[in-house]
């Protein structure tokens, strides 16, 4: 069901159509989060609006590994027993929520913020690759483990800095993945994955 236009105030269809904008939200679904959002009270409402708001305006990147955080410093970067000679790359934020389900990953992360992708238009300098190299020209860091996605983008993203990071003399790994190709970690299981954190290769 859409909303008709004659029947339907504008400012819901409105609403509708930015709710539809979010990832895996269709115009159904976003038909009946409109209509619960009329639901609320002015104040859940303000409340709401508010939220978005200021997780926008107030949460940015690590100044060391990008994960987001509303401090200068994530609270994994911060964290005085996490093992700084070994970095989880990931492609997103979300995938580390999935590592520290684990309670298994004691090092720390960097966050890529995308994949490399010709074909839409994404390179290598749109990514967080230059800061990841930096880390590892500045710190000591044994082991870079590559936790990319299994898919097309996410192996091409792997090999190419692996590449990078062969003449640093660092060791590179890939998870193991007893993960399904084309899956994505973060509806990966806590067990499927430490298995393949545990069981990674070298690349």
């Amino acid at each position: 069901m859409i909303f008709v236009a004659n029947s339907t105030a504008l400012p819901l269809v409105l609403l509708a159509e930015q709710f539809a904008k979010l990832p895996g939200i269709g115009m159904k679904t976003a038909q009946r989060l409109a209509y619960f959002v009329m639901s609320m009270s002015e104040g859940e409402a303000q409340e709401f609006a508010q939220a978005i708001i200021n997780a926008h305006s107030t949460v940015k990147e690590c100044s060391v590994c990008c994960n987001l955080t509303d401090g200068g410093v994530c609270p994994v970067c911060s964290d005085d027993l996490r093992d700084r000679t070994v970095i989880c790359v990931v492609e997103s934020p979300k995938d580390i929520t999935a590592f520290e389900r684990t309670n298994e990953y004691k090092g720390v992360y960097h966050v890529l913020h995308g994949l490399i992708s010709p074909l839409d238009g994404i390179t290598p300098e749109q990514v967080r690759i230059k800061e990841l190299l930096e880390r590892i020209r500045t710190g000591n860091v044994n082991e870079v483990i590559m936790a990319t996605n299994p898919t097309v983008e996410g192996e091409a993203t792997a090999m190419y800095v692996s590449k990078l990071l062969k003449p640093l003399g660092v060791k590179v790994t890939r998870l193991a993945f007893g993960l399904p190709i084309g899956g994505t970690l973060e509806f990966a299981d806590e067990v499927t994955l430490f298995k393949a954190l545990e069981n990674r290769n070298e690349i």
